[in-house]
C-alpha cells in the first residue's frame, strides 16, 4: 500500500505522472491508476489504494470536474480528512470541494520551488507524517522571523463552534476568502492560508503564532451554526501587546455559502486596511525621529496631508520627498507626493504652480509603473487624471481597476464618486458614495465621503443637505473647498451672512479664485454655473439668470 494517492482524469495524466514522480524524488510511495494489475476488478483495487493511503492528491480540471470517477475519489478523500486538492487550468472547483485550500499548478513543468507545488507538498508531508488530518505542529523559531517593512497580517484558522464536523471546511474556506481578499491590498503583507492553516488543532495563542509567522496582526474568528442559520465572529489583535483593535460578527443564511463568504471577506476587508494603517500611524509616531525607514515616513505624511491645510500639505510633502529619497522606488510615497502636489495646485499655495502640477503629473506615472496593481496607487493617479491631466477617460479606468483589484476598500469606491461628480452623473456618484460609507460607516474615509457627497447633493439643488456635509467637514479639519462649497450653498439658501462668513473664510485659506476652483470639482456647465451663482448671491450680485429655487 502507498502513501499517496493520485485522482485525474484521463486528459491530465502527462501532469499526473509529473506529480507521482515528484512525490517519488521526495520520498514517499505513490500509487496511481497505471500500476492496476490485471487480474484484479479496477474498482476494488482503487477503494483499497484510497483507504490505506494517508494522503489523496485530487487534480482537478475542467474534464475532472465532469468525472464521476474523481468527484467520487475525491468525496471519499474529504469525508476521510485526507484530501489534498491542485488545479491544471484554474477551472471553478464544484460544491463543497471549492469551500477548500487548492494549490495552483497551472503550467507546472515539476519545479519543486513553485509556490503551488510547495503547498501541495506541505500539505502531503502534513497528512503522511501526521495522525489523519491533524498537520503536525510545527517547532517554534528559536529567533522571532522578521517584520516585513510594511503592516503584516496573518488570518488564523477559525474555530468551529457548531459541533457540526462538517462546518470545518466552511470555517477553512472562510479564511482563504478573508486571506485572497487582503492580499489583494497591497499596502499590506499577507500570509498565505497554507501557512496559517497548519496551526488549526493547536493550542496557540495569537501573539505565539504571530511570532512564528513573523507579522505584526492576527484575525481570529469563529463560526457558529444553529439550524439554517451562521453566526461569523472576527477580531483583530495587535501582537505587539494583545490588544483589539476591532471586533465585528456577521450573521446570515447558509443559503448561499458563496455570497455569505463573499460578504464577510469584502466587510473585513474594509474595515482592517484603515484599522491596520490607523494603528501603524500611531506606532510611526511614538517612535524616535531618527533612522526613519521610507514606510514610516509615509506613515508620518499620511494625516498631515489629509488635514488639506497648506501648512499640513508642504510638511507631508517634506516628509514623502525624504521617503522617495530613502527609496526611488517607493510607490505609495511617490503616489501621496503626487496628491500634495495636486492639492497645492487646487488651492494656489505656490507662485509656481507649473512645477507643482508637472511634479504631481511625473510622481503619478512613476508610481503607476511601480505598482500599477496598488488600489491606493490608482485612485491617487485617477485624481491626477481627471483634474490635472483632464482626462476622464483614463481617470475612470484607473478606478475601474482599482475597485476590481480591492471591492472592499472605501476610498476607491468614494473616489470614482467624486468622478461621477465632476461628471455630472450625479445618481453614480451617490451610489458609489452610499457604496463607500456603508463599507466604512464612521472610519478614517469619513472625512473624504462627506466632502464629496456635499458636492452631489449641491448638484441635486438639496442645499441644506449639501451645507450640512460641509458643515461635518469642517468639524474634521479647516478644508478650503469645505468652505466654498458652504458659501455657495449658503448663498442659494439666501442666508447671505452665513455665506460672506464661509466665503471670506475660504479666501483666508486658498489663494486660488473661487472660479477656478469650481472649474476643479465640476466639469459640467450647468454645475459650474450653479456654483458660481450661488457664490454671485453670497457676495450680493445678481447671477446672470435665475438660479433654481432653494430648498428649506
Amino acid at each position: 500500500m502507498s502513501d499517496v494517492f493520485i485522482s485525474y482524469a484521463r486528459s491530465t495524466a502527462k501532469q499526473a505522472q509529473a506529480v507521482a514522480e515528484a512525490l517519488r524524488g521526495l520520498g514517499y510511495s505513490v500509487w496511481i491508476d497505471d500500476d492496476l494489475p490485471a487480474h484484479r476488478t479496477y474498482s476494488r483495487v482503487i477503494e483499497e489504494q484510497m483507504a490505506a493511503a494517508k494522503a489523496a492528491v485530487v487534480i482537478w480540471s475542467a474534464d475532472a470536474v465532469q468525472s464521476e470517477w474523481v468527484m467520487s475519489e475525491a468525496n471519499r478523500a474529504r469525508e476521510d480528512r485526507k484530501l489534498v486538492q491542485v488545479t491544471t487550468d484554474k477551472t471553478r472547483l464544484p460544491m463543497p470541494f471549492d469551500t477548500i485550500q487548492c494549490a495552483d499548478l497551472a503550467g507546472w513543468t515539476g519545479d519543486l520551488d513553485a509556490p503551488g507545488w510547495k503547498k501541495a507538498a506541505a500539505s502531503i508531508a502534513e497528512l503522511v507524517g501526521g495522525v489523519s488530518a491533524q498537520p503536525t505542529p510545527a517547532a517554534p523559531s528559536a529567533t522571532p522571523l522578521p517584520l516585513p517593512s510594511k503592516p503584516s497580517i496573518a488570518v488564523l484558522p477559525f474555530a468551529n463552534l457548531s459541533g457540526d464536523p462538517e462546518q470545518d471546511y466552511f470555517a477553512d474556506g472562510m479564511v482563504a476568502e478573508i486571506t485572497m481578499a487582503l492580499s489583494r491590498v497591497r499596502s499590506i503583507f499577507v500570509i498565505a492560508s497554507g501557512s496559517t492553516l497548519t496551526f488549526k488543532g493547536r493550542a496557540v495563542g495569537p501573539q505565539e503564532a504571530a511570532r512564528e509567522l513573523g507579522v505584526r496582526f492576527v484575525l481570529e474568528g469563529s463560526v457558529r451554526k444553529a439550524g439554517n442559520r451562521v453566526r461569523i465572529a472576527v477580531q483583530l489583535i495587535d501582537a505587539a501587546d494583545g490588544a483589539q483593535l476591532w471586533a465585528d460578527r456577521f450573521e446570515d443564511t447558509l443559503e448561499d455559502i458563496f455570497a455569505l463568504q463573499d460578504k464577510v471577506a469584502l466587510g473585513v476587508t474594509a474595515k482592517i486596511e484603515p484599522t491596520v494603517q490607523a494603528a501603524e500611524m500611531r506606532r510611526a509616531f511614538a517612535r524616535p525621529t531618527e533612522n526613519m525607514t521610507s514606510y514610516d515616513l509615509y506613515l508620518r505624511a499620511l494625516p498631515l496631508y489629509f488635514t488639506f491645510g497648506e501648512r499640513g500639505m508642504f510638511e507631508a510633502l517634506e516628509l514623502l520627498q525624504r521617503a522617495v529619497a530613502l527609496d526611488p522606488d517607493h510607490a505609495l510615497a511617490l503616489s501621496l507626493a503626487a496628491g500634495c502636489h495636486y492639492m497645492i495646485v487646487r488651492y494656489g499655495w505656490s507662485d509656481d504652480p507649473q512645477t507643482h502640477q508637472r511634479q504631481a503629473i511625473e510622481m503619478t506615472h512613476r508610481s503607476l509603473r511601480l505598482a500599477a496593481d496598488d488600489a491606493n496607487v490608482l485612485i491617487r493617479a485617477a485624481l491626477i487624471a481627471s483634474d490635472l491631466e483632464r482626462d476622464p477617460a483614463s481617470a475612470f479606468a484607473l478606478a475601474e481597476r482599482a475597485i476590481a483589484i480591492c471591492p472592499g476598500s472605501a476610498s476607491v469606491w468614494g473616489v470614482r464618486g467624486g468622478l461621477w461628480v465632476r461628471a455630472g452623473e450625479t445618481d453614480r456618484a451617490i451610489e458609489d458614495l452610499e457604496m463607500s460609507m456603508r463599507l466604512d460607516p464612521m472610519g478614517p474615509a469619513r472625512v473624504s465621503q462627506i466632502s464629496v457627497m456635499s458636492l452631489a447633493r449641491f448638484q441635486q439643488r438639496r442645499f441644506g443637505d449639501a451645507a450640512a456635509h460641509s458643515r461635518e467637514m469642517i468639524q474634521h479639519n479647516d478644508a478650503p473647498g469645505a468652505y466654498a462649497c458652504l458659501a455657495a450653498c449658503y448663498g442659494h439658501l439666501g442666508q447671505i451672512e452665513a455665506a460672506r462668513g464661509a466665503l471670506h473664510r475660504f479666501r483666508e485659506l486658498s489663494r486660488q479664485p473661487i472660479e477656478v476652483f469650481a472649474r476643479s470639482v465640476f466639469h459640467a456647465p450647468e454645475h459650474v454655473k450653479l456654483f458660481l451663482d450661488g457664490i454671485a448671491l453670497a457676495e450680493g450680485r445678481s447671477p446672470t439668470d435665475s438660479p433654481a429655487a432653494p430648498d428649506s
